[in-house]
């Protein structure tokens, strides 16, 4: 198997190549395919003349001709789900997953546990209990298209030989009340030999302390065989240090970067080892084709888009995909960063609408996910969660700041010279943040204690406690520190 991932990673452009014009030849007399001239497009080049890129709202008419029954609309036929997730502008947004679609939402994942068994022996988790963290795996049939969240799908099509270690039970997975369902997930589990746990680190991080105040033991005392954490969704790094604490040692992590539109990338090498580089593996013959426009140039009028083969590393890019799904030079709203081009490794930045830029600073994820790290490193401060927001109208007679939420699990001794730690950082990742504090436009940032629990309380007032929903890193507006500094 890892023979067979490696060739398609050394023959990229061949493997991308091919993708796109499968789904060109594939989509050619589809309703979208008509609109857009499918059966003129020769290559890539023609395919930006024909197909612009679009967001949600851009395929919007499309989706709602399939959810009334048509089909070859953006794919031939018709799609065997809709994932509903959660929107912003759109409102609940209904993702399609074909047939063609499916098979790698679950194979790359297997893909990269096979990777991870073959590079380290350690396959010890196999033979023990698994838990995956997410939401309701019921699925609405009422419809011309079964809709369900993405986790709940997938649940479906987990194999036969998984299944009699799989937890939680389907009755606690069906749970809406994400507390009440940790606390169920807590009891369902204690008593297991409970060996691979995944999910959104957040959502872990509740569910391990829920299960330390359950049995006053760390976490690998519960669970002795624990041995691997498979995460997604977010940066790991800001919660490593209170996930080892709660842990009781290190355990080894495999980072996944799946989406309701597709599943993009894998870590296929443990970071530890000499000579790897840090990111996941971009899946480049997995049905999907991939765009990048530089996120400093996204809101220009006709920003540059390009394939791998002109890419750099090191450079923010938002990432637009074409899928056979049938989304079509589709802004997924992620931004990522290349790490390696020989094979092609990402890191998730951030997303293209989560910055702060009040001032014309344009900070992103990755910055103040950096800062954070250098300000608790070497330190026995535990951030349990944050977020950033900018201060335009500040109270009293002085400069604009960005304003720091943190629920500390150990809080700093001095929480001055720990937010100079992290401003100092901020300034060094940021050169536009770095002129607007020397040049006195700015003030330096200021830290804002969240009570405990705080973050947990907001996103149940707004409905988004647990599943796969997470609290931005950072906002352009006040919306959530509002929220946060009435709690």
């Amino acid at each position: 198997m890892a023979r067979k991932v490696y060739k398609w990673a050394g023959q990229p452009q061949q493997a991308q190549e091919k993708v796109f014009k499968n789904l060109i030849s594939t989509a050619r007399h589809t309703v979208f395919g008509k609109d857009h001239y499918f059966d003129q497009i020769q290559n890539y080049e023609d395919f930006k003349k024909h197909v612009p890129v679009r967001d949600y709202e851009g395929l919007k008419d499309y989706i709602q001709m399939i959810r009334q029954g048509k089909k070859d609309v953006l794919w031939k036929g018709k799609p065997i789900y809709f994932a509903k997730t959660s929107g912003t502008t759109s409102g609940a947004k209904y993702i399609p997953i074909t047939k063609e679609s499916m098979p790698y939402q679950i194979s790359a994942a297997k893909e990269a546990l096979l990777l991870y068994i073959a590079e380290t022996g350690n396959s010890g988790f196999v033979d023990g209990k698994m838990i995956f963290l997410q939401g309701s795996p019921e699925v609405d049939d009422s419809n011309a298209v079964k809709t369900g969240r993405l986790s709940g799908i997938v649940a479906h099509y987990v194999p036969k030989y998984l299944q009699k270690n799989r937890l939680p039970s389907w009755e606690t997975n069906c749970i809406d009340d994400w507390e009440s369902k940790v606390d169920a997930i807590v009891k369902e589990t204690v008593v297991e030999d409970m060996r691979l746990i995944s999910g959104i680190p957040s959502w872990v991080q509740m569910y391990f302390e829920k299960l330390m105040e359950h049995e006053g033991k760390k976490v690998t005392e519960i669970f002795p065989n624990l041995s691997l954490f498979v995460y997604g969704g977010v940066n790991y790094e800001p919660y490593r240090k209170h996930m080892e604490d709660l842990l009781g040692k290190k355990v080894d992590a495999i980072e996944l970067f799946p989406a309701s539109e597709g599943f993009f990338a894998y870590q296929d090498k443990q970071y530890k080892a000499a000579g790897t580089d840090m990111g996941m593996l971009l899946l480049l013959n997995s049905g999907i084709f991939y765009e990048f426009i530089r996120a400093d140039e996204f809101f220009e009028d006709a920003p540059a888009r390009i394939t791998i083969e002109d890419v750099d590393l090191g450079v923010n890019y938002v990432m637009i995909i074409s899928t056979n799904a049938g989304l079509w030079a589709y802004n997924i709203g992620d931004t990522i960063e290349f790490t390696s081009l020989k094979p092609y490794r990402i890191i998730v930045t951030g997303r293209i609408k989560h910055f702060i830029s009040a001032f014309g600073e344009h900070v992103i994820g990755k910055e103040v996910e950096q800062s954070i790290q250098h300000a608790v490193s070497g330190t026995d401060v535990k951030i349990k969660e944050f977020t950033v927001a900018p201060q335009v109208n500040p109270h009293e007679d002085s400069l604009p700041y960005h304003e720091w939420f943190i629920e500390f699990e150990n809080e700093p001794d001095d929480l001055v010279s720990f937010s100079r730690k992290i401003d100092q950082e901020m300034q060094q990742q940021n050169s536009y943040y770095y002129d607007l504090i020397q040049g006195k436009i700015l003030r330096p940032l200021v830290v804002t204690r969240v009570v405990k629990n705080g973050f947990d309380k907001y996103m149940r007032s707004v409905g988004k406690l647990g599943g796969q929903n997470k609290i931005p890193r950072l906002s352009n507006d006040r919306k959530i520190a509002d929220q946060l500094k009435t709690r």
